[in-house]
């Protein structure tokens, strides 16, 4: 956080930094913990995460959607782009609880896709204002500290308010597409299968609200300086 570093020492800045590592830390070792316990259930299905995520996107209006293995740990991912659920090796291949519910959750993502979930369609259409404004305001809010303009300093909090916003718009979309993960292995699945995936479902989104938080933290301190600033 550039800003902080043309005002001295700031014990604010330092709480920041302090609550953000000690969220990111908690919610990080929280989804691990919980993905590792479940890692260790087999499904009741008995199938892979990939094989159960095929039914449920064909059952779910999204037969198109392609699925793909990748490389990584918990690095699944549904790519709109091309169409692709991506599922780590572990979820893509086993047959676990916790790789049935990560692999049904990314189910959850294109299901949204096709059936037009709003949520998902703003968030979709933030991703390239969100990508340049990252890239942007760290630079723009240097060029307004070092050039003393004060509407630089503004746009760089703008710019780093649109990456707020993707957070919080994130967070609906994520946890929508565990409710249709969830809801999906109540009724496909045996009950610990549901019970597993909402331990472990709810551990992601846990993830998602402390990066929520985290950034929100971050400009309320961004414009609180500012605005001593001025």
């Amino acid at each position: 956080m550039p800003y902080y570093y043309f005002y001295g020492f700031d014990p604010a800045y330092l709480l920041l930094i302090v609550v953000s590592t000690i969220l990111g830390m908690a919610a990080q070792g929280y989804i691990r913990s919980t993905y590792r316990k479940w890692s260790n259930v087999p499904a009741s299905s008995g199938m892979t995460g990939a094989q159960v995520a095929r039914r449920m996107l064909d059952e779910g209006g999204a037969s198109s959607v392609g699925i793909t293995e990748i490389g990584g740990t918990l690095t699944d991912n549904f790519d709109p782009r091309d169409n692709k659920l991506h599922l780590s090796q572990e979820n893509f291949s086993e047959g676990s609880v916790a790789s049935v519910a990560v692999a049904c959750h990314e189910a959850g993502h294109a299901c949204q896709k096709a059936k037009g979930y709003v949520p998902m369609k703003v968030r979709t259409a933030l991703v390239p204002v969100v990508n340049f404004a990252t890239n942007a305001w760290t630079v723009v809010l240097l060029l307004g500290i070092f050039m003393g303009l004060a509407g630089f300093v503004r746009l760089a909090l703008i710019l780093f308010a649109f990456s707020v916003i993707f957070e919080l718009v994130t967070l609906p979309v994520e946890i929508d597409a565990s409710r249709r993960a969830v809801k999906y292995l109540a009724a496909n699945g045996g009950g610990i299968d549901e019970k597993g995936a909402k331990q472990v479902l709810t551990a992601a989104a846990l993830t998602y609200v402390a990066a929520a938080l985290v950034s929100i933290l971050q400009l309320v301190y961004l414009m609180g300086r500012y605005n001593d600033r001025n």
